[in-house]
């Protein structure tokens, strides 16, 4: 499916919980000297104008990262905060990481950074946020690529897979292609982002993960009010494999503030 394009949810509550996780767990790679290799499925175009008229016609943003730097839920010290600085002071104070560009952001020159995306005006766009950090971008599908990339070099490092759930069939999907993707590369953080929806039908794809026993495997859910009536998301989950250690510090963080509103 072309249609998704992200930029209209761009900040949103779910980019807060979802990216706040995944720079503390790039700086937690980091904080060894050995090289990693980050892999993402489902890239999007990497930066995003959140005064830009697909953003402001939501106003999720404004409900999410916007609300969460007003109120100060990222400290100095936090990788959060040192990519947003980072990255407004390159693009303007309404820029916003993707997800991309907080890996490239937060990693260095002996690392690895492969993106796929396979909507070409969103590829075009990751190509160019991308391009000077040295990133390897691919137009093709991310599941695919993930399966060809693994074991990478080096063997160290993280993957997250970010689709859209377009495609309802993902959810069945996805449980036995994580499994995969794991005997490749026993030793990798992988991280599935899923959103919760009224519906519930992550559920069952969520039972099925918890059920082939991944180690260190570690869930992540919160909760929010929906950005407008008939919302469908009211939430948003990270699972991860190889949970790195004290994650549960950070996420209990976030829970506390998800709470909150």
């Amino acid at each position: 499916m072309l249609s998704y394009q992200h930029i209209y949810h761009a900040g949103n509550l779910a980019d807060v919980q979802k990216h706040a996780l995944l720079a503390w767990t790039l700086r937690y790679l980091t904080q060894k000297d050995k090289p990693i290799s980050y892999i993402e499925t489902h890239s999007g175009r990497g930066l995003y104008q959140l005064d830009a008229a697909e953003a402001v016609r939501t106003g999720e943003a404004q409900a999410g990262i916007l609300r969460a730097q007003r109120e100060g839920w990222f400290g100095p010290d936090h990788p959060m905060s040192d990519v947003l600085r980072r990255v407004q002071a390159s693009h303007g104070a309404l820029a916003y990481p993707g997800s991309p560009l907080i890996a490239a952001h937060e990693l260095r020159e002996h690392d690895s950074l492969h993106f796929a995306e396979l909507h070409p005006r969103e590829y075009a766009a990751l190509e160019l946020a991308t391009s000077a950090f040295g990133a390897k971008t691919y137009p093709q599908d991310g599941f695919e690529l993930a399966q060809s990339l693994l074991p990478p070099t080096p063997r160290r490092g993280m993957m997250l897979i970010d689709p859209s759930y377009e495609v309802k069939a993902d959810y069945e999907r996805l449980p036995k292609l994580i499994a995969k993707l794991h005997r490749k590369w026993n030793v990798g953080i992988i991280a599935l982002w899923y959103p919760v929806l009224t519906d519930g039908r992550h559920k069952p794809m969520l039972a099925a993960l918890k059920a082939q026993g991944f180690p260190k495997a570690f869930c992540h859910e919160v909760r929010f009010p929906p950005a407008r009536e008939g919302h469908r998301m009211v939430g948003s989950g990270m699972f991860f494999l190889n949970a790195p250690f004290g994650i549960e510090d950070e996420a209990a963080r976030l829970t506390t503030l998800f709470q909150k509103l």
